[in-house]
């Protein structure tokens, strides 16, 4: 993993980065900090100079991974919070793809079972098939047939 931290109108202390550092190792169940095409650039700032209340703090986490682009942005009356919000954010994201990916690869296991067993009446209760086994069935017609 590379990482990137970046402050705007603030300083970073040492104990903001080791905060820093503890919420970003709890998104390590859901990506891989040991790929070198992994990016996680942190923006923390404060928005203005002259307010005093309100959501002043920002926290940016930006995480990319060869192609994929992952984004969560907060703004609270404190930097910690700021973090804190930001993080669970990008987890929930995250774990939307995990789930996601899982989910297409599992219905494209049911398609290939389904074709392999040579039963083709059971892609109908799969609905839209997988790209798995689409050209197949794409030549069956099975879903113009009532």
């Amino acid at each position: 993993m590379r990482q990137n931290i970046k402050a705007t109108n603030i300083t970073i202390t040492d104990s903001v980065r080791a905060y820093l550092d503890k919420r970003l190792q709890s998104l390590e169940k859901l990506i891989d900090f040991e790929d070198p095409t992994v990016l996680v650039a942190v923006e923390l700032g404060r928005t203005t100079a002259h307010h005093q209340t309100g959501p002043i703090f920002r926290a940016e986490i930006n995480i990319s991974r060869g192609s994929e682009m992952f984004r969560s942005v907060a703004e609270r009356e404190d930097l910690t919070t700021a973090i804190d919000e930001a993080r669970d954010e990008m987890a929930r994201e995250l774990a939307s793809r995990k789930k996601r990916k899982e989910s297409l690869y599992r219905r494209g296991g049911r398609v290939a079972k389904t074709l392999l067993r040579g039963s083709y009446e059971g892609l109908r209760s799969l609905g839209k098939p997988a790209k798995v086994g689409w050209r197949y069935v794409k030549e069956l017609k099975w879903w113009k047939q009532k």
